[in-house]
């Protein structure tokens, strides 16, 4: 893959350590009816489609989701339940970040909501001392932000745009297959990165570094 010049990386799983189910037992303590029945990561109440494309307020996602899940818990709870799911920012990756930045255009396109930007922003802070992750990066893309989420290919075409990238010159790594099919479409390059599957290693395999 020598004619890569971009490269697009998804943020949960691949940046940050992710654990959705992590989120689904918090959320079963509190509920009634289990939390599975309306959310996974392969497929969701189109409540948190909305809240990830930024069309519905926190105050007002959290509220559906005590309906859906018939809880009377506090938003405290609900939020700290919707957080679980977000785990630790490796040093050793936001590190690759930094030796690729130079040889590479880099860019962040996740699918989110702004509860979840504002805990992993504070848990970044305290791992690296940035308040954002706009440094490792020319430009940031969060769904929430956009009105847009992955896998629509207008997302894509969005970044691609903006940005005056070529697709054939493109690599986005994500670990959902849906959308690495998403990007696919638009004939950006897309890497699957199978769990328990560094990204480094993926980078390594495919001689974009060493």
């Amino acid at each position: 893959m020598k004619q890569i010049k971009n490269i697009i990386f998804d943020l949960g799983g691949v940046i940050i350590n992710l654990d959705v189910h992590k989120t689904i037992i918090e959320f079963n303590k509190l509920a009634e009816i289990p939390f599975e029945s309306v959310y996974t990561q392969i497929q969701q109440n189109q409540i948190f489609d909305l809240f990830d494309k930024g069309m519905i307020s926190e105050s007002d996602f959290f509220e559906e989701i005590k309906k859906l899940i018939s809880t009377n818990k506090t938003n405290h709870e609900l939020v700290s339940a919707w957080n679980a799911m977000l785990l630790d920012f490796p040093l050793e990756r936001l590190s690759l970040l930094e030796t690729l930045k130079p040889k590479y255009r880099l860019f962040l396109l996740s699918n989110t909501n702004e509860t979840h930007i504002n805990a992993f922003e504070a848990d970044l802070f305290k791992t690296s001392g940035s308040k954002n992750l706009e440094p490792y990066f020319e430009k940031v893309y969060y769904s929430c932000r956009m009105g847009m989420r992955k896998p629509d290919q207008i997302i894509f075409d969005q970044v691609l745009n903006e940005n005056k990238l070529i697709p054939k010159e493109t690599l986005f790594i994500d670990d959902t297959q849906q959308h690495v099919d998403g990007a696919c479409k638009t004939g950006i390059h897309g890497r699957l990165l199978h769990k328990n599957k560094e990204v480094k290693s993926l980078l390594v395999e495919l001689g974009l570094h060493q």
